[in-house]
């Protein structure tokens, strides 16, 4: 499955800093773009991961559905 997230790259000295606009807590830095990138998409991952791991142990008994919004 794949998703399209709106990441925010800037150039802050010698270094880039990233975050993914809607998901807070997704941020990274890199030496590079292309590392930036990639360290973006790791972080990214980690915590969607992370967030579905938490979400399965408290709501053992919950419904799950998709939701569809546009925006």
């Amino acid at each position: 499955m794949e998703r399209e997230f709106t990441a925010v790259i800037q150039k802050r000295g010698r270094w880039y800093v990233a975050y993914v606009e809607e998901i807070p807590g997704v941020n990274t830095q890199g030496r590079t773009l292309t590392e930036t990138r990639r360290n973006l998409k790791e972080a990214l991952r980690l915590i969607l991961d992370t967030n579905r791991q938490l979400a399965a142990v408290r709501a053992r008994d919950a419904r799950r559905e998709p939701i569809t919004v546009r925006v």
